[in-house]
């Protein structure tokens, strides 16, 4: 049986995504240096380059959601502004993020994956927000049509596991853990248009 407290998982996400960080930003580099010989930006290379930027930008997503966090280690603002930007600079989902100062891993592993939770919840597109007040932060979810798992969301109230999820819903399973080997507790606010998570 899978024990949660177990690195195993967190270990293998990180050798993954760390192996595959070199050979995408290999590709990245090589046709940036095809641009610069002269082929110039047409929209065919535009649409590689930009697909390769988001390719790089979601592999440092993952390493930050699901790989290790040492408490030793922080992620500057700027660097989590670049990949979750990078993420969501176009679709329909737009960010707003209010962050400045450095987050410890595991602070920032509890916001990306507390972004990942809200997105779930506007898969017709939306906004979604981080502020941060004091060591507080607050991550909402705003959209027209807000489509709510209840069996998840209220496993997530609870700080307990889901029952069952899809991988595309791991991180509700991670996101209790995480915060409780923080000692922090999650407080929920669903509403017709928006939901909002604090922590």
């Amino acid at each position: 049986m899978y024990n949660h407290n177990h690195p195993l998982a967190a270990l293998i996400g990180s050798r993954i995504c760390h192996d595959l960080t070199s050979p995408i930003g290999a590709v990245t580099n090589g046709l940036e240096l095809l641009e610069l010989s002269g082929m110039g930006a047409s929209p065919e290379m535009t649409l590689i380059l930009d697909s390769a930027a988001d390719a790089n930008a979601r592999i440092r997503l993952f390493r930050l959601a699901f790989g290790t966090a040492s408490a030793s280690q922080s992620l500057r603002a700027e660097e989590l502004r670049d990949i979750l930007c990078t993420i969501y600079r176009s679709g329909r989902v737009t960010l707003a993020l209010d962050v400045s100062a450095p987050l410890r891993l595991p602070l920032a592993q509890i916001l990306v994956l507390s972004l990942l939770c809200a997105e779930q919840s506007i898969p017709y597109g939306g906004t979604l927000s981080v502020t941060q007040h004091d060591d507080r932060f607050t991550v909402s979810a705003t959209g027209a049509r807000l489509q709510v798992n209840d069996e998840l969301w209220n496993s997530l109230e609870a700080m307990a596991p889901a029952p069952e999820v899809t991988p595309a819903q791991v991180q509700f399973l991670l996101l209790p853990e995480r915060l409780a080997a923080l000692g922090r507790s999650l407080q929920i606010e669903r509403g017709e248009t928006e939901l909002r998570l604090t922590f």
